[in-house]
């Protein structure tokens, strides 16, 4: 069982390489580089995984200061289970202390869902994760809404955002990073009903 002062280790999905960095199925990535600049560090190359890590504190000062690991798995998104894994055994981080931070297609654009454990919903992602790890980590689901008329799941995800979603991209991705502030600073109630709209 965890205790207070186990690490966190928040995990941002996505696909490496810039001609993914402004698609919907990056978001996790977006909301990790914000959480990085918060806390004031540069991502760089883990050493025991395949996979870009931040170490730090975050939140306030106090028994509520964590120490967290941001990380960037630097796998595909259908491989992320590997690389969290081998973060996961390293920094020694209890499966509950693990945060998945997502695309999600059954919800709304820039809706977020706070949960820990459940399925993966057909994310590649998530269902990787799951397979190396169990499902008793916490997700941050970010709505990413339903692919328009006949479009395919997965153009739709590898697409960027559109230029209306742009307009608030930013605010959305700042809202979540608070998500997973309040997560760890607050507990998983207090955080679902701050922000699961």
């Amino acid at each position: 069982m965890s205790d207070a002062t186990d690490p966190w280790l928040i995990v941002g999905l996505g696909n490496p390489g810039p001609e993914h960095a402004a698609q919907r199925h990056n978001v996790g990535f977006m909301v990790a580089d914000v959480l990085a600049e918060r806390i004031g560090g540069k991502f760089k190359r883990a050493q025991k995984a395949q996979a870009q890590v931040v170490e730090g504190r975050m939140g306030p000062p106090g028994p509520a200061n964590r120490r967290v690991i941001l990380a960037k798995p630097m796998s595909y998104m259908n491989l992320s289970g590997g690389p969290v894994t081998a973060l996961r055994d390293f920094y020694k981080v209890p499966t509950d202390h693990i945060v998945a931070i997502h695309d999600e297609l059954d919800i709304d654009y820039g809706t977020l869902r706070l949960k820990l454990g459940g399925g993966d919903n057909g994310h590649n992602g998530l269902k990787s994760m799951t397979k190396s790890m169990g499902s008793d980590y916490h997700r941050i689901r970010f709505g990413i809404g339903r692919p328009p008329g006949r479009m395919q799941v997965a153009d739709f995800v590898l697409k960027d955002f559109s230029s209306t979603e742009r307009k608030e991209l930013g605010y959305l991705v700042d809202r979540a990073a608070d998500s997973v502030e309040c997560l760890l600073a607050e507990g998983l109630e207090r955080a679902q009903s701050a922000y699961n709209s």
